[in-house]
């Protein structure tokens, strides 16, 4: 008989992984529940981590104190920097990964996480008395007794893989679906869905002819993602991009009238932002190519990742395909690619907090609520165990708001708007994402975890150091003034208007074609300041230049925040009767009743909820 723990986590993915470590690190008990030990943490699809807005995501799991970041950087095995051509609000860290080594990585983490346990089953129900969560029942038929449940059961809920005509059961491929949560859950009186995710088919490197391809280098200096003292990669494998072409296309259409997407077998929707090989041929006709990034699966394999060929066709066709790719000639499969529905649960039906407003105590976090990827879902499984610390510990909770954190904008957009595709966070979706950039994700979250006791007293120290540091460089510019003959030869050398007389460093650092490292290697004044400085110098002076460049920019959007906070402050008490409000319109009232907005604020950004809803709301409020 197992004893009675403070929080059950079902599921080791990247969601329950976040929780359990998080809850443990706090002071709960855990137990992470999970069909299989070796698979802990899988890279199910691409063995990649971060990119545009996820790899903002994990900096800001990394500077709340979850995992994510510290295992991506041990297990990199290239790293870029994407968007640098553009403004720092758009750069995203992003690393290919070693596959295997991550999941190992990971579980050593946890095992040596005190107040984390282990135990290999499958989860069948949960039990629940007056509303309430107590427990939960496995396989092997045992009643597991928690204050908490997390799940986090990613796409194993009634999973069915789709290969060309062929279906069967399945959480992953060699992986059996979780069944009988799905059923017990509706019992209860919650909503499902089912949703679609799909992966490309895996090849031999050894098969492949690299010359015909174009090479992606990592980055000259790569960075990291942790923001604690991981070590930079000192060498990198190269992915490589090469392209389809109008005969593949044509091949591929010849496996369509097989295509499980295609007849109407799967009936989930899938992620309109990654789309497969067969979607892209439909939906992009007039195209005559597709590009594919060919990325390693680790340092010591040959296994290839064919990133951009997503697909559900038969594997004969797949594989006839991509012997016409480019490189792909002699290509030998390992497997083929394949399409997965499962059920997921409209995240409407949860709170900021993550706690199902159904059952008390009982939490839902990563694909379950209708997200797509490991960011997303790691992110989720950070709250969502946090939260569920607090909670029986009858402390605040930890919630974030949009202005400061890609993952308050992530569980606000799922609460509040729901999705009936898989979500995939974008820059796009956070309307202050210069405010929300990755290299100030400790400065906007280590202090709250801190506070909370989650972020070590190590990490509140650099990030005190960082904050002095590029408070003294931004005051050092604004008070260093310099000559013409000084700064003028690297002001040509860049093709700018040199000065003509004495000026402030400031004013010459907002010039576009300036850099601080510019002014650096042309003036010893400011090389010398510079030695001068402790703690990590190469951030705090990025993070100096960012706020000079674009002090405007940031000034304005801080504004924005103090006008919404406004909405954000107006309280809506929870037994709010919406149908006593004749003016609302009958499709505001719906989701009014249906959401149950915590703010004004929130009731503002619920789609059907027009301006003057929100103004008449203000009136019967009282504002």
């Amino acid at each position: 008989m197992l004893q009675e723990y403070d929080i059950i986590v079902v599921g080791g993915g990247h969601a329950g992984c976040e929780a359990a470590a998080a809850a443990a690190n706090l002071g709960s008990s855990v137990l992470l529940v999970t069909m299989d030990m070796a698979r802990i943490a899988q890279m199910s699809c691409n063995p990649a981590m971060g990119g545009i807005a996820k790899g903002q995501i994990v900096r800001e799991i990394d500077a709340i104190g979850g995992y994510s970041g510290i295992i991506t950087d041990k297990t990199a095995i290239q790293f870029r920097m994407l968007n640098r051509s553009k403004g720092p609000a758009m750069w995203s860290p992003r690393t290919q990964n070693d596959r295997m080594l991550f999941s190992n990585e990971w579980r050593m983490m946890l095992e040596q996480t005190p107040n984390v346990d282990f135990w290999q089953d499958m989860v069948t129900g949960i039990i629940v008395k007056k509303g309430k969560i107590c427990g939960v029942k496995t396989g092997m038929g045992l009643e597991i007794k928690s204050k908490t449940v997390i799940l986090t059961n990613g796409t194993f809920l009634n999973g069915i893989i789709h290969i060309g005509e062929r279906q069967f059961g399945g959480g992953r491929v060699g992986e059996k679906a979780a069944t009988g949560i799905t059923e017990q859950l509706i019992e209860l009186g919650f909503e499902n869905g089912r949703m679609k995710t799909g992966t490309p088919p895996r090849v031999d490197g050894r098969s492949l002819d690299y010359s015909k391809m174009e090479p992606q280098k990592g980055d000259e200096n790569p960075s990291t993602f942790s923001f604690s003292d991981t070590s930079p990669l000192s060498h990198q494998k190269n992915c490589h991009i090469t392209y389809t072409n109008p005969e593949v296309h044509e091949i591929l259409k010849t496996g369509f009238e097989k295509s499980p997407m295609f007849c109407g077998r799967i009936q989930g929707i899938g992620p309109r932002y990654c789309p497969s090989i067969e979607d892209k041929i439909e939906r992009f006709s007039e195209r005559d190519r597709h590009q594919l990034f060919i990325e390693p699966e680790g340092w010591n394999t040959v296994e290839i990742y064919v990133n951009g060929f997503s697909t559900s066709l038969p594997e004969d066709v797949q594989l006839n395909a991509m012997k016409r790719i480019a490189g792909f000639e002699n290509v030998k499969m390992f497997r083929p690619g394949y399409a997965i529905e499962y059920d997921y649960f409209p995240p409407t039906q949860i709170d900021f907090t993550l706690e199902t407003k159904l059952i008390e105590n009982l939490y839902f976090a990563g694909q379950i609520n209708g997200t797509t990827g490991y960011e997303e879902a790691a992110c989720q499984g950070l709250m969502a165990g946090i939260n569920a610390h607090l909670k029986i510990n009858e402390k605040e909770p930890f919630i974030l708001k949009r202005d400061e954190a890609y993952i308050a904008v992530l569980i606000d957009d799922l609460i509040t708007k729901g999705t009936e595709e898989p979500y995939r966070m974008f820059t796009s979706r956070a309307e202050f994402r210069l405010l929300l950039r990755q290299d100030n994700a400790d400065i906007r979250l280590t202090p709250k975890s801190y506070q909370l006791g989650l972020a070590s007293s190590e990490r509140m120290k650099n990030v005190g150091q960082k904050i002095k540091n590029t408070e003294e460089i931004i005051h050092f510019f604004k008070s260093q003034s310099i000559e013409p003959q000084e700064i003028n030869p690297t002001l040509e050398s860049l093709d700018t208007t040199p000065i003509k007389q004495k000026v402030k460093l400031s004013t010459v650092i907002t010039r576009p074609q300036v850099s601080i490292s510019h002014i650096e290697d042309g003036l010893p004044v400011v090389r010398e300041y510079f030695s001068t400085l402790n703690g990590n110098r190469k951030e705090s002076i990025e993070q100096a230049e960012i706020q000079m460049k674009y002090d405007g920019y940031i000034s304005k959007e801080k504004e924005m925040v103090d006008k919404l906070a406004r909405l954000e402050d107006i309280q809506i008490w929870s037994n709010f009767d919406y149908e006593k409000i004749k003016p609302l319109s009958a499709e505001a009232t719906e989701k009014l009743k249906k959401v149950k907005p915590k703010t004004l604020g929130q009731a503002s950004r619920i789609s059907g909820v027009s301006p003057s809803d929100i103004s008449i709301l203000m009136v019967y409020l009282g504002r």
